[in-house]
């Protein structure tokens, strides 16, 4: 069976299911995908360097924002 996010397993009910994958150098880009929906990742073109953070509502799963910050 196919899980959200692409994960092992599927989630408790009333979770939500998430994956963050950190990338490797120039190689491959970081994504995060939060509920079977990817957010962040080099095909959306809304990664960059240093951190990448997405804000979700924990109550309802609503996306509020995404960002990076170059540290």
């Amino acid at each position: 069976p196919r899980h959200k996010c692409g994960n092992h397993k599927s989630c408790p009910e009333n979770h939500f299911a998430f994956k963050i994958i950190s990338g490797a150098a120039n190689v491959v880009g970081p994504s995060i995908c939060f509920d079977d929906m990817i957010l962040m990742s080099s095909v959306k073109n809304n990664i960059g360097r240093g951190l990448n953070i997405a804000l979700m509502n924990g109550t309802n799963g609503q996306l509020l924002k995404v960002d990076t910050f170059d540290v």
